[in-house]
């Protein structure tokens, strides 16, 4: 059983008359997690994750596997260094690498601390035994740190030099199937977007140093985002701002409706698509035997989504000041049960019913999402207000109310700040309504019925 007690969480104190010399600019979500002890600072730009937050990270890595292998994804894992020598044969070693970790090793060879991985899994597949077109499309996907030498980290997981992603790779025959692919893949990402539950925008982007002739990105939209989109208020086509050509002497127009009804929002990019053609395969080798067995360059497509950062970003949109929100399938408790404080004297009596309600709720809702703050040295009100800030969906409280002879009633604290009373059954009722929920998400007929309709979509912006 999860025990509050137990828990490490080295939340920060701050001595009460303490004057707090504030050296950066700090986001919402950076603070909130920060303080709470969630995640620490290693060095400028790098955090260590803390237990409660690595729940979350866990749990959003299940998610965007499972979604993977929808997908037809098969997890492989690449090494974090990359020879220098297969970018300089693609020439992205020429462009602007400020951004990139070079080390050495002993015998002087040169290695890149791989902030992508398209080279590294282009070479794999050039120095394999030939590929048929039997076995395309290949999709090939890791979860892992990426590392750039960011000039000005900010904002905590939203801009670090150290960031967990999760970056896969196709394969396939011609670019009339990389775009099948690349629109399976695409229905793949919406979905996992949908099923998180937080408001984000779809945008034609710039591909970039990646190269390539068609990409999107996926942005949360917040103030401290680094991106500025414009959205069509008539029929909702977003784009980067980048891409959209626009007159500074006249009104920018949609592309899509023609509609001059345009607003700028800023926005957190946590998700990108591109489709490439043979950029890498070509320059590496990277072939395959086609239907007369002779080599052809491998057409290919790489898509990103940066763990970490959907984490830091969705927290930003759904969190107040002094409170996190979490996006439901990345709570890393579902509920939090508060017993009464040693000594009450309502102590006996309540600590049977806490005692029924740790056995029951684990039942419906699973033990490992079950949260017991056991920490009976502390008042009630003390542990509910930090059960609070740390966003738990359902904070559950045995205290005096619950032994009442007449009507005993349980106190319900929801992330929305709501307070109800409840009895015994009508809190195990939301308990119930809650894993529902979840589930809905993960396997609901909405998402499946919208499946179909967001391929077609993609399919058209292509």
């Amino acid at each position: 059983m999860n025990k509050a007690s137990r828990l490490f969480c080295p939340a920060l104190i701050t001595p009460k008359n303490a004057v707090v010399k504030q050296t950066e600019q700090l986001s919402r979500s950076q603070k909130l997690l920060t303080d709470l002890g969630l995640i620490k600072s290693g060095s400028n730009g790098t955090y260590q994750i803390m237990p409660m937050a690595q729940r979350s990270v866990d749990k959003f890595i299940n998610l965007v596997q499972s979604n993977m292998q929808l997908a037809g994804g098969q997890k492989i894992a690449l090494p974090v260094l990359t020879p220098t020598g297969l970018w300089k044969k693609t020439g992205r070693l020429e462009g602007d690498i400020s951004e990139f970790y070079m080390v050495r090793d002993r015998s002087g060879k040169q290695f890149l601390m791989s902030p992508t991985h398209e080279e590294a899994v282009t070479a794999m597949l050039a120095t394999t035994s030939p590929i048929s077109y039997r076995q395309l499309p290949l999709r090939l996907y890791q979860i892992g740190p990426k590392f750039r030498d960011e000039l000005k980290t900010r904002f905590g997981l939203m801009r670090a030099k150290e960031f967990l992603m999760k970056d896969m790779y196709s394969f396939d025959v011609s670019e009339e199937t990389a775009r099948e692919t690349y629109s399976v893949v695409s229905a793949a990402y919406d979905r996992l977007f949908k099923q998180l539950d937080v408001p984000f925008v779809k945008v034609n982007a710039a591909t970039g140093m990646m190269g390539g002739s068609v990409s999107h990105e996926y942005h949360y939209v917040s103030p401290v985002g680094e991106d500025t989109l414009l959205q069509c208020s008539s029929c909702g086509f977003a784009g980067n701002s980048e891409v959209l050509e626009t007159d500074p002497q006249s009104t920018a127009c949609c592309p899509s409706c023609k509609s001059s009804d345009l607003k700028e929002v800023r926005g957190v990019e946590v998700a990108h698509t591109f489709l490439l053609g043979d950029r890498y395969s070509k320059p590496l080798g990277a072939t395959f035997l086609n239907t007369s067995g002779k080599p052809q360059s491998l057409v290919m497509g790489c898509y990103g989504i940066g763990i970490t950062r959907v984490i830091a970003a969705a927290l930003e949109v759904l969190s107040s000041d002094q409170e996190l929100h979490w996006p439901r399938l990345l709570a890393p408790y579902d509920v939090c049960l508060i017993g009464p404080k040693q000594g009450s004297k309502e102590q006996p009596a309540a600590e049977v019913i806490e005692n029924e309600l740790l056995q029951t709720i684990g039942d419906i809702c699973g033990h490992e999402e079950l949260l017991h703050d056991d920490r009976k040295d502390l008042t009630i009100g003390k542990r509910l207000l930090e059960g609070k800030r740390l966003g738990h969906p359902l904070t559950i409280v045995v205290g005096a109310k619950s032994v009442q002879q007449d009507s005993p009633r349980l106190e319900v604290h929801l992330s929305n700040g709501e307070k109800l009373e409840l009895d015994l059954s009508e809190a195990l009722n939301l308990v119930a309504e809650h894993n529902h929920h979840k589930k809905v998400l993960l396997n609901g007929r909405f998402i499946r019925e919208n499946d179909e309709s967001i391929s077609r979509s993609v399919g058209h912006q292509l």
